[in-house]
């Protein structure tokens, strides 16, 4: 190992700037070069590692379409693509593909017709009135249940409609439901438009904020048919379900999880205003039909969509969307190929060897914790025991057999892949939970845990440079791919996360003492994150409670990470390369997965509603907090990175 250099290992110098001190700021010390000279490319919000190795996947994928062969998995892919790619036929239908479900629309004169209206559309994709989603019960994760959720809004998040920071969007947006209505063929545009702003603007009253919506306690309401018809008496819920082709059993028992939305589209209904919500139920058709009809709705949703919500200058390519399109519908069956291609068997394995590291460090970090009382400290070892990892691809794949497609008809294929998805949904109330089943095809550069299933997944795609090589140094690897394995272990005993046991169930397995010290360390993070400023947008503040979450994974993912890299050691000093420690080279790791720039309209789009903090944080905040970071660089109180001692959140 000794004779590997510094690259070798896995470490790109290249986007350095070494007029940065690493003391100061380690994110622009590794990064910075890059930060500077690195144009993001004009069809993207953002660029960087992570979108380096999506870019690397896409291209994959499309290989992977365009020579798909021989089989029926392969006819259907190619019948989606050829439906996509065909723009001249798409152009040529304009907005007829829509005119059926619009002139549906215009018969509707009552509450009752448009409850049955909205319901049959819905089953072929139009976004409803409130959203649905089928997953395990947060209490008893062996049973399948029916999720109601707050919905009807087309910004991102409610604060939009109401914010002044979001007056020019909002303005931009009524512009733009004009400009759709017109292209549709919609009669009085503006004064449809105006209709559907106020009526959004109404609903998106009732939303719960982010952080209110993401608290695993309060958005877990339990009812029966009774209890959900009471909360929105003036709603047909039966009508709904036989409409949409839903089993009525799918009802017995929801989790409604904010209640009071569901109280206040009720209201809203009660005064069925007839001629705003035919406006909005075509506004929501035309919306989210767009993408797949001709340029003009096309160019027209992207011009709000990804321009001014986003700040991105271009329209991806034809091919990059229809390969999105089939990663949404077709993924595991591109997936399989994906893996055979890119995946090789002993990639797994070191991964599981990581793995096991990473558990191993937790168990002995949680048994070290100062904080936490022996009690509670079994429940925690218990859940850590039951872990269940998935590494690169699912044991058995999906079946896609019922889904029908066909190379010419386009608008046809989605709403054939939205009703084959939401019928493989449905088909899961009374049956146990597939504990097998994967939420990302192999492909996805990303990873996440299931709470409900206490698991942690890492598809494929994401098991390569820059987070992990099979030839990279331990080191590197731990700092990169074992900081992500740490982190999603983490999430597991985030906030949320650890109000779940290890069978997953929402279920309170802590103290109360402890559970007062656990969120006295949070709100010292939430205290730290809500001072932080991105530098793309200097006029917004990171949202400390927003980010907790996934800043305790962070913080959580490098320390376990550093102690799991100890214990493969196994009490030898880590091997020098170069003048450079194995320690010192898995925090740089850990500075280069974070490299990443974007938009300013993107960044404070993601700064309302995305967990995640901002990239620099993500590396830079948690090194503050880690003490091994200080020893290492020689960090001293005259340096950026300096924290009190007293100051540094320990968490796990």
């Amino acid at each position: 190992m000794s004779n590997q250099s510094l690259s070798g290992a896995g470490l790109d110098f290249s986007h350095q700037d070494t007029s940065v001190r690493p003391q100061d700021d380690l994110y622009r010390h590794f990064n910075g070069g890059w930060l500077k000279s690195a144009e993001i490319p004009a069809d993207r919000a953002s660029d960087g590692a992570f979108i380096a190795l999506r870019i690397q996947s896409e291209a994959r994928v499309r290989e992977i379409i365009e020579g798909a062969t021989g089989s029926d998995e392969a006819t259907k892919i190619s019948n989606i693509y050829k439906s996509f790619m065909d723009a001249a036929a798409v152009n040529a239908k304009g907005g007829t593909p829509i005119a059926g479900e619009l002139a549906q629309v215009d018969s509707i004169s009552s509450l009752t017709d448009f409850v049955s209206t909205f319901s049959k559309l819905e089953a072929r994709g139009t976004s409803g009135i409130f959203g649905t989603f089928i997953y395990a019960d947060m209490k008893d994760a062996s049973t399948n249940i029916l999720y109601l959720v707050q919905g009807g809004i087309s910004l991102p998040d409610e604060a939009y409609y109401r914010e002044e920071k979001y007056a020019d969007i909002r303005t931009a947006y009524l512009s733009h439901i004009e400009a759709m209505f017109t292209l549709a063929g919609v009669s009085n545009p503006a004064e449809n438009a105006a209709k559907v702003m106020a009526l959004e603007t109404s609903i998106a009253s009732h939303h719960w904020d982010q952080v209110k919506n993401r608290d695993a306690t309060l958005t877990y309401n339990k009812m029966d048919r009774a209890q959900v018809k009471a909360l929105m008496p003036a709603f047909d819920w039966e009508l709904y379900l036989s409409e949409g082709e839903i089993p009525g059993i799918v009802l017995d028992s929801v989790i409604v999880q904010q209640p009071s939305f569901f109280e206040g589209l009720g209201a809203l209904l009660a005064n069925f205003d007839v001629d705003a919500w035919k406006a909005w139920l075509k506004w929501h058709i035309i919306s989210g039909a767009a993408p797949y009809l001709s340029d003009d709705f096309t160019n027209e949703n992207f011009a709000f969509f990804g321009k001014v919500l986003s700040g991105t200058p271009e329209l991806r390519e034809r091919w990059k969307r229809a390969v999105s399109m089939i990663e949404g519908s077709l993924g595991e069956a591109v997936g399989k190929v994906y893996v055979q291609k890119y995946f090789p068997a002993e990639a797994k394995a070191r991964m599981e060897k990581l793995v096991a590291n990473l558990i191993e460090a937790y168990r002995i970090s949680i048994n070290e914790l100062e904080w936490m009382s022996p009690d509670t400290k079994v429940k925690a070892l218990e859940k850590l025991g039951k872990f269940r990892p998935k590494i690169g691809y699912p044991d058995k794949w999906r079946d896609y057999s019922a889904l029908q497609t066909t190379p010419d008809d386009l608008y046809g294929n989605v709403g054939r892949v939205v009703k084959f998805q939401r019928d493989h949904e449905l088909s899961k109330i009374g049956k146990p939970v597939d504990r097998d089943e994967w939420l990302m095809a192999p492909q996805t550069v990303n990873a996440y845990y299931n709470p409900v299933m206490n698991e942690i997944v890492f598809p494929a795609a994401i098991l390569q440079p820059p987070f992990f090589g099979l030839d990279h140094d331990d080191a590197v690897n731990y700092g990169a791919i074992g900081a992500v394995i740490g982190h999603e272990i983490g999430h597991g005993f985030d906030d949320q996360g650890s109000k779940y046991d290890g069978d997953g169930a929402l279920n309170n397995w802590w103290t109360d003492a402890d559970r007062a010290a656990f969120e006295e360390r949070t709100k010292a993070l939430i205290d730290q994150y809500d001072a932080l400023i991105p530098e793309e947008a200097p006029d917004v503040n990171v949202n400390g409670a927003l980010t907790i979450g996934e800043n305790i994974g962070d913080l959580g993912g490098l320390a376990i990470a550093y102690k799991a890299y100890q214990i493969s050691l196994q009490g030898k000093p880590s091997p020098v390369i170069e003048g450079m420690s194995g320690e010192k080279r898995l925090m740089l790791s850990w500075a280069q997965v974070w490299r990443a720039k974007v938009r300013p309209e993107e960044m404070r789009r993601r700064i309302a509603i995305d967990p995640h903090s901002p990239a620099e944080f993500r590396c830079n905040q948690i090194l503050k907090n880690f003490t091994p970071f200080y020893e290492e660089f020689g960090v001293t109180d005259k340096d950026s990175l300096w924290l009190e001692e007293q100051a540094r959140v320990q968490i796990w």
